[in-house]
């Protein structure tokens, strides 16, 4: 029965031979839970923790269907049998919750990111066509391999279909082989693969043919597909939705599942987990277009992460059904909480890429900064309560004070937490007052109300010294008293304006006239400030530690931000570090020539140079607590880091006491 607040999207939908009970879906995406190529328990455990949230389909992460296939050193593979046991596993531990479970079918082609051993492989395409992202040159398929391709498709759905899945889905989203196939200005080939859009999608029908062989009628086959790859080089959008249109026509697909970019450039690549300078549901207009031409239901992407934004999407008749991945890593529990009618308990996805695509990217499991349990399911999935009630001291309200505190609190202790300044949040707070930035200080909120449902007695405005401790005789002390900004010893002749990071974000201008903003961390502070101060009107030029700005952050918000740079006339000068200013001049040396590099007509210089951990108070109660009180510092206090560790520790610490 559907929710009567969401009843488009706690209605069944029909999927060729598959009734999934809900229109929420959990998208292929890669989790860096892989062993040698197959389904490791904790990506079982990832799984089920979503069927048991409530999602009605789950389609497991793209799985090279061919030995070439393996484009990163952690892929999922489905080319031989050993992979059938892992994924019943899956199906095994969803199935209980009655979510339905599909598998990605997927060959990289030329989008190559690396190998096991550090090599460079072989990559293929239909011809010799370079890519702009990963720099790869691709070996031209010959038509022996394109049909021994065919034939890993099919054997791969088999495999599948033996694991007991429910559906497969292609992947020809994002300029992957089936969408260099389709796209003509990368399959330059002459044969009876290439030239006439026929032609060109000739290797698609076939696969999917190939899939229908294998398993007829008895398991959905679906579509994954760039409706527009928003590149130069990308696939037409006419051509794809061409595609979209023939392929329903023949009966191949039971569903298409519709998203934007590709990863073959960088800035069609963004558009792959869009980071939050993009419009919630910015691509539903692009779907909406194919759903207007086809037959079969049609999934939605695109930064569609509360059930409100989905419900509109599904009642506007844009689409069939909603692919909300970012969402139900931050919460898990987003669809159960959706249809009891508590939306005010889910935890809103912010889009900051840091640990899901983030930790992707860097090799590591996938998780959320607000949700660290997630991909760490097997250690804190289910939470013991605590089999001695203490009284716990949380000194700090920031991201990991709060975590600290709801944790312990959900787990039968009794804590209450102090924080100095009015509002709880910490450097969250600053982060989400910057252009662009808006929604990370959502996480300073969800955080703040999982505390509170937690049942945490929260102070503010109060400041805890060692005798406020002394007087409270807790059992247990979480110090949580973040860092403040770092000024660091420079050379400074007369009276130069000096400001700090913090200060402008809290609404302090410099004079008029030129501003430096001396970086030396690379992440979203400097280049947030520099935004931030052109858009008050000066004239900024952002002098950076590393090689580029922003070069700490995930690429695709690391993009959003050199956008904001480049329109703001931000100017960029990199690899210096701050030696000195006077009154109207910052002096710096270049980090490898040791040449100097001099700004001049300078009105003023602001520091974004890091942070210094405030841990006086953990250092003196460290020193001087009675051995029956427990104190433990986390997050910044013990080391400047970012708000993903704090909130982390927070969890770590919580679940110990």
């Amino acid at each position: 029965m559907a929710s009567a607040a969401f009843p488009k999207l706690f209605a069944p939908l029909r999927i060729g031979p598959v009734t999934i009970k809900n229109r929420i879906v959990s998208p292929g995406h890669d989790t860096v839970m892989v062993a040698d190529g197959c389904v490791t328990e904790q990506l079982v455990a990832y799984h089920k923790a979503r069927a048991a949230g409530g999602v009605g389909l789950i389609v497991m992460q793209a799985a090279g269907v061919h030995e070439t296939g393996r484009y990163t050193s952690h892929v999922l593979m489905a080319a031989d049998d050993s992979c059938i046991a892992g994924y019943r596993a899956v199906k095994e531990a969803v199935s209980p919750y009655g979510t339905r479970l599909f598998g990605q079918l997927f060959h990289p082609g030329r989008e190559v990111m690396e190998t096991s051993d550090g090599s460079a492989p072989v990559a293929l395409a239909p011809s010799a066509v370079p890519n702009e992202r990963f720099h790869v040159m691709p070996r031209a398929m010959s038509k022996r391999l394109i049909t021994e391709m065919v034939d890993a498709y099919g054997q791969a759905a088999r495999r599948l279909g033996r694991a007991g899945l429910d559906g497969v889905e292609v992947v020809a989203s994002h300029g992957y082989l089936p969408s260099q196939f389709l796209n003509p200005k990368v399959n330059r080939r002459d044969d009876c693969y290439g030239g006439s859009f026929e032609n060109r999608l000739r290797f698609l029908r076939e696969v999917l043919s190939a899939i229908r062989g294998q398993l007829g009628d008895s398991l959905a086959v679906g579509l994954r597909i760039s409706a527009d790859e928003l590149e130069e080089a990308g696939l037409p959008a006419e051509d794809s939705l061409a595609a979209c249109v023939s392929l329903d026509e023949s009966g191949l697909v039971d569903y298409l599942s519709v998203t934007l970019g590709t990863s073959a450039a960088p800035a069609g690549s963004d558009h792959i987990v869009p980071p939050m300078s993009e419009a919630i549901g910015y691509a539903v207009p692009y779907v909406a277009l194919v759903k207007e031409k086809v037959s079969v239901p049609v999934f939605a992407a695109g930064r569609i992460n509360q059930p409100q934004d989905a419900e509109r999407v599904l009642a506007a008749g844009q689409a069939d059904a909603v692919v909300m991945n970012r969402a139900l890593i931050c919460d898990p529990l987003m669809p159960q909480l959706a249809e009891q009618g508590r939306v005010d308990e889910i935890r809103a996805c912010i889009a900051c890429n840091q640990a899901c695509i983030g930790h992707f990217h860097a090799g590591f499991p996938i998780s959320c900064i607000q949700h660290p349990e997630t991909g760490r399911e097997l250690v804190y999935g289910s939470l013991a309560k605590a089999a001695i009630r203490r009284r716990v001291m949380v000194v700090g309200g920031g991201p990991a004070g709060l975590k600290a505190a709801a944790v312990a609190a959900e787990r039968g202790h009794d804590v209450t937490l102090y924080e100095q300044a009015p509002r709880l949040g910490g450097q969250v707070l600053l982060a989400g007052a910057l252009p662009g930035r808006e929604e990370f200080g959502g996480a300073a909120a969800n955080l703040e109300a999982e505390a509170e449902r937690a049942g945490v007695r929260i102070v503010t405005r109060t400041r805890i010294d060692a005798s406020a401790v002394r007087s409270e005789k807790p059992d247990a002390v979480v110090l949580a008293t973040g860092a403040r900004p770092r000024w660091p010893e420079i050379e400074v002749l007369g009276a130069p304006v000096l400001l700090d990071a913090w200060q402008v974000i809290e609404g302090k201008d410099p004079p008029k006239g030129k501003v430096v903003v001396s970086d030396w961390r690379g992440d979203w502070v400097g280049a947030g400030v520099a935004v931030e101060l052109a858009h008050r009107g000066h004239e900024v030029v952002l002098c950076v530690n590393g090689y580029a700005a922003v070069q700490g952050l995930q690429q695709y918000v690391r993009d959003a931000h050199l956008v904001a740079l480049k329109r703001s006339r931000v100017e960029l000068v990199s690899l210096v570090r701050l030696y000195g200013a006077d009154e109207d001049a910052v002096f710096f040396q270049h980090v490898l020539t040791k040449e100097p590099v001099i700004i001049e007509d300078v009105a003023s210089l602001v520091l974004a140079e890091g942070h210094l951990s405030v841990n006086d108070l953990l250092d003196e109660l460290s020193a001087e607590a009675p051995a029956e009180t427990q104190v433990v510092g986390i997050g910044d206090c013990l080391s400047p880091r970012s708000v993903e560790e704090a909130v982390l520790e927070g969890l770590k610490v919580g679940s110990s006491l």
